[in-house]
């Protein structure tokens, strides 16, 4: 339902309009919505629709607690990994059974509001165009791409310091960041942070004399997809693979999921294969429109997406990091000073299943996660509009047993790989 067909001030224009607003948000055609997991269905499903929690099987894990219970913070409940032995012949098996244990991962919401001036009388009549109609579509904007975005920032556990007017979210020099991102961006954990090590493939995150310890030769080529995939096959509790409702090989052939910039992305498509692993993903796309697009690329196990924008260091700029297994003590260094304006650190994002929650509340009038308003301001000369959502995005992080006793921070669902990428000139 579009704003000119309720009038202002009409019976039910709040509840309608922010239905209308909330049902375009979740059908977006954006690789987020595509990430995030349908609400569950049937009596297997049950416990997680009290809750309104979608399915853990995919990256983006989402909570739409419409409780009117008080507090500004949802609880999420998370399935603990777990080892075990089996019970080898007939020794004695009874009530020596492994304990399944859930997790409990509080995260906080909070209201974001984009009002939008829509005129006032002088404009409507000097304007070739209808304000009104033009500001729902437009406010409906903002709001998908600033939730885009601090769901991509999340998983990145940086904003890097890219920024044009397509951003929605500040670097974190901004004394606005921590209240836009909510809750707190954390830094990759040790175990979740590699580099792109030349044409090696990937090693853990490294510093050398204070500076990330990357050369303008450490490109993210298709060849390191080939050591990306022996990486995480061989570390400890790799993310879980995703699992896509169509994808008819998602059990025997499983995916993961890994988002790169537009200058990482650039790089595969001067390969001569680019246009086979085009054709891998489009013949197991099944219909997901995730797979489909022409920034998609399918090779060993990985669905590489092209993000539009980048998570990006520039020369001299903070990247921060976790130095120890056993710590979320966030220590720092820089991109080294010899990248100039010509090269630069982006950042790519390997995806499985839980890899962030975002918990959605109801708003107190629309009793439901999105509202909207239109005000007259000026004795009704003047009128603002405003689309506004409850809501909070936190990465999911275990603290998991090494079977010694040590328990090492991990972020469950999420790796971040570092790479070097040729820029065309300095920051913007």
């Amino acid at each position: 339902m579009t704003a000119t067909n309720l009038s202002y001030g009409a019976p039910g224009a709040m509840i309608e309009q922010a239905a209308g607003v909330f049902g375009t948000h979740m059908t977006r055609n954006t690789a987020m919505r595509y990430l995030t997991g349908d609400m569950p269905k049937g009596t297997a499903g049950a416990a997680a629709t009290i809750r309104k929690q979608t399915t853990p099987h995919k990256p983006i894990v989402r909570c739409q607690d419409l409780s009117k219970g008080k507090g500004d913070e949802i609880t999420f409940h998370l399935l603990n990994p777990m080892g075990a032995e089996p019970i080898m012949g007939s020794e004695y098996a009874e009530g020596k059974g492994t304990a399944m244990s859930l997790s409990e991962d509080r995260l906080r919401v909070n209201q974001a509001r984009f009002p939008i001036d829509l005129g006032n009388t002088m404009t409507g009549i000097r304007s070739p165009i209808d304000f009104r109609a033009m500001g729902r579509p437009m406010a409906q904007s903002l709001m998908d791409s600033y939730i885009d975005q601090s769901l991509h920032v999340h998983m990145a556990g940086a904003r890097g310091y890219h920024h044009n007017i397509e951003w929605r979210i500040p670097t974190d020099v901004s004394a606005r960041f921590p209240a836009i991102m909510v809750n707190r961006v954390k830094a990759p954990t040790k175990n979740r942070h590699y580099i792109v090590d030349g044409g090696n493939g990937i090693k853990p995150f490294t510093v050398a004399g204070g500076e990330v310890d990357l050369t303008t030769t450490d490109l993210f080529k298709i060849d390191t997809i080939d050591g990306v995939r022996s990486t995480i096959e061989q570390i400890a509790l790799p993310p879980p693979p995703v699992i896509f409702e169509s994808d008819k090989m998602g059990s025997d052939s499983p995916l993961r999921v890994l988002l790169v910039s537009p200058a990482q992305f650039n790089g595969y498509a001067t390969d001569p294969t680019f246009r086979t692993y085009q054709a891998n993903a489009m013949a197991r796309s099944n219909g997901n429109p995730l797979f489909m697009g022409q920034d998609t690329i399918l090779w060993n196990g990985l669905l590489i997406v092209k993000m539009m924008r980048p998570i990006r260091f520039y020369a001299g700029d903070t990247i921060k990091y976790c130095a120890s297994n056993t710590s979320e003590t966030e220590s720092s260094c820089i991109v080294p000073a010899s990248f100039g304006t010509t090269y630069a650190v982006d950042r790519s994002i390997l995806l499985g299943g839980q890899a962030v929650a975002e918990a959605m509340a109801a708003h107190q009038d629309s009793s439901m996660p999105f509202f909207w308003s239109e005000e007259k301001l000026d004795h009704g000369d003047k009128i603002e509009l405003l689309i506004g959502a409850i809501r909070g995005v936190s990465k999911i992080r275990f603290a998991v047993d090494q079977g010694n006793g040590d328990k090492h921070f991990t972020d469950y669902g999420v790796t971040v790989i570092d790479s070097t990428v040729p820029i065309i000139g300095a920051r913007q």
